[in-house]
């Protein structure tokens, strides 16, 4: 048995999902939205599932979702990729495995910069990396290439980047980006970018991808997530793009962990990629105002909000909002005595977490959002004068 899963605790979001299924909880925790997706983007993947093929696709993915991958990113955000620059993949989760799995050799180093999605860490683990730890902190959650190179060592390999950051809902600005690059360069590391949050940024501001900046092209994995652009988190198609001997490494990893991803679902995100900017400007207008309105009714109820500049996810200060308890003790609170559901920020932290912040998913329905809002007041008062 290896010991490195089998002490892996269960992940603070089927912690709290249970608890909340306990209890009855109104559930701002896990990121998923409520509802199920387009409804045209479904009906091709039921049409391919009924009329087209239900064999193996080709491993590296059907050649009309690669193509359309690369006409996307095109049209989006002016990278120019080739065909055999794409991979499919069993969802971004398993890109990000193929990844590092490919790209860390036993003794190598990592970067991750906390707070970060949990699966980074167990995987650069596994493939026998060694993680290196940048802390960022609220409330600006910013990049600083001081404390960047400073993570840096000789053995130091590969940078992982989740832009934007999940949970802190922050979108890098090109100079952070530009720090990045530079320190990639200086080194000769290899970034691999977590960017499934790619269509979800507010406030007119848009994605820019690492690989687009000079000198890293070469160096770059570029990682997105149909199931995120869609708002379809259980279809689990992802795609990584890289140059040739990049990709060429990745893929002999996906051909033992997946092999391939079920085609009609590859019809389905191919024929979605198409979809016009009025579509995704839509989408992107929706969460915004949902964003919006769970911020403005969690003020009149007290607290202090961060800026949410990207994701589905708002943050709250609990210290600045006068909650006293950490944030793992008011989230067990918020569901045992207020019925409602969040996410301490201190989970996604392997050292020195930030233990005052709490993630709220704001993709929900409104009333939902205004229920939640309604308990979260209840929860503070827990805790408040």
């Amino acid at each position: 048995m290896n010991p490195l899963f089998a002490e892996l605790p269960t992940t603070v979001f089927e912690e709290i999902s249970a608890l909340a299924r306990q209890h009855g909880a109104v559930n701002l925790g896990q990121g998923f939205p409520d509802g199920n997706g387009p409804e045209d983007v479904r009906a091709q993947a039921a049409e391919a599932l009924m009329h087209g093929s239900n064999q193996y696709p080709p491993m590296l993915g059907a050649p009309e979702l690669r193509r359309a991958v690369v006409e996307h990113y095109a049209r989006f955000q002016g990278l120019d990729l080739s065909l055999e620059e794409v991979l499919v993949t069993f969802g971004a989760t398993e890109a990000l495995a193929c990844a590092l799995f490919a790209l860390i050799a036993p003794g190598d180093e990592v970067v991750l910069i906390q707070p970060m999605y949990d699966v980074y860490l167990p995987v650069v683990r596994q493939a026998g990396g060694i993680p290196r730890f940048l802390r960022l902190e609220p409330p600006h959650w910013r990049l600083d290439e001081a404390a960047l190179e400073a993570a840096i060592t000789p053995a130091t390999r590969v940078l992982v980047l989740n832009n934007p950051l999940n949970p802190a809902a922050r979108v890098f600005d090109i100079d952070e980006l530009a720090a990045v690059a530079r320190v990639c360069l200086r080194h000769d590391l290899i970034a691999v970018c977590d960017e499934v949050w790619e269509h979800v940024v507010f406030d007119g501001r848009r994605h820019r991808p690492l690989m687009a900046l000079e000198g890293m092209r070469e160096r770059t994995v570029k990682i997105g997530s149909a199931g995120k652009i869609f708002s379809m988190t259980g279809w689990k198609v992802g795609f990584a793009c890289a140059a040739p001997p990049l990709q060429h490494v990745l893929a002999k990893v996906h051909q033992v962990l997946a092999f391939t991803v079920p085609p009609n679902l590859q019809a389905g995100v191919a024929y979605g990629l198409a979809k016009t900017e009025h579509y995704f400007a839509e989408v992107r207008g929706g969460f915004q105002r949902s964003r919006d309105r769970l911020a403005a009714a969690l003020r009149q109820e007290g607290y202090a909000v961060l800026p949410s500049e990207g994701a589905y996810f708002l943050c709250v200060d609990l210290q600045a909002s006068g909650v006293a308890v950490d944030d793992a003790t008011f989230c067990r609170a918020a569901i045992m005595q207020a019925g409602v559901a969040a996410i301490p920020v201190s989970a996604f932290y392997a050292e020195a977490p930030v233990r005052n912040v709490v993630r709220l998913c704001f993709a929900k329905q409104d009333a939902t959002l205004d229920e939640a809002a309604r308990r979260l007041g209840a929860a503070r008062r827990l805790f408040t004068p």
